[in-house]
């Protein structure tokens, strides 16, 4: 994989992306593209602090877990965001970030990637890549976060990114699963818009601008799945998602659980419905 070249980043994003970009720096090495913004003075409400890498040492998953990627195998990005005013449903707000990367992934030429609720972008029935976010606490009172992306791009002899209780069983790359591989400069260019499109989205309508979409890239959508939650563990069939991103799960039983926090341990085949 070409190695990234911050300039020809740089050059390549639009006026209207530029006009929002605070910083951007570009490593050859890094522990975690999250954890560096996380140390950072967060940007100015609509402006964004962006760190990309494709050698990541200490990236994290959900819940503590490592996520690795070594030189050349994939992409991690992370952008820091401070939103104008309190959103109102923060917790759903990965979920339209993954609909941005899905949207970002189909302008570099990359199609047929769907959604893990909450946070795992799924090709070939394996895992491609993940989300992360965390917020950033401002003495103002007003809302940082920082969301982290990665993505594989050619893992080679790798194993890839984290390994929980809730990982596929197996990891997939762009190399196997795209045909034809965007350059880490293209991917790079068209995550950085697409995200940045997508937080001024959300700063402006909230999750009702993006849950329209969610349907169309459900990969859990009519599949067996069990979701532990803090206080349950649910079998049944995945529904879709609320109003508020909260995924629904129609068990045996015949009711609909509403899960807003939890871990899919398992995802079974997809019904005809």
């Amino acid at each position: 994989m070409t190695r990234l070249d911050a300039k020809a980043v740089r050059e390549s994003l639009g006026e209207s992306t530029i006009a929002r970009l605070a910083t951007f720096e570009a490593f050859e090495e890094i522990d975690s593209t999250n954890s560096y913004l996380m140390r950072q003075a967060a940007p100015l409400p609509g402006q964004v602090h962006v760190a990309v890498t494709d050698n990541q040492t200490g990236g994290r998953g959900r819940h503590g877990r490592t996520w690795l990627s070594p030189p050349g195998s994939g992409l991690c990005l992370s952008l820091a965001y401070t939103f104008a005013a309190q959103p109102g449903n923060l917790p759903a707000l990965t979920l339209a970030v993954g609909l941005g990367v899905i949207e970002a992934l189909e302008q570099a030429g990359v199609d047929g990637v769907r959604l893990k609720w909450p946070n795992d972008l799924i090709a070939d029935d394996g895992k491609l890549g993940g989300i992360l976010t965390e917020t950033q606490s401002q003495s103002s009172g007003v809302t940082s976060v920082v969301t982290g992306i990665g993505v594989n791009i050619d893992l080679g002899d790798h194993p890839g990114f984290d390994t929980g209780p809730d990982s596929l069983r197996h990891a997939v790359d762009l190399a196997r699963f795209a045909g034809e591989v965007p350059s880490a400069n293209a991917l790079a260019t068209h995550l950085i818009a697409g995200l940045v499109s997508t937080f001024a989205a959300y700063d402006e309508h909230g999750f009702s601008g993006f849950q329209h979409k969610w349907p169309g890239r459900d990969w859990l959508r009519g599949r067996t799945v069990t979701v532990s939650s803090p206080h349950q563990e649910v079998t049944g069939i995945g529904a879709g998602i609320a109003d508020d991103g909260a995924l629904l799960v129609d068990t045996r039983a015949g009711e609909r659980c509403r899960i807003t926090s939890g871990t899919v341990l398992e995802a079974g085949r997809e019904f005809d419905e």
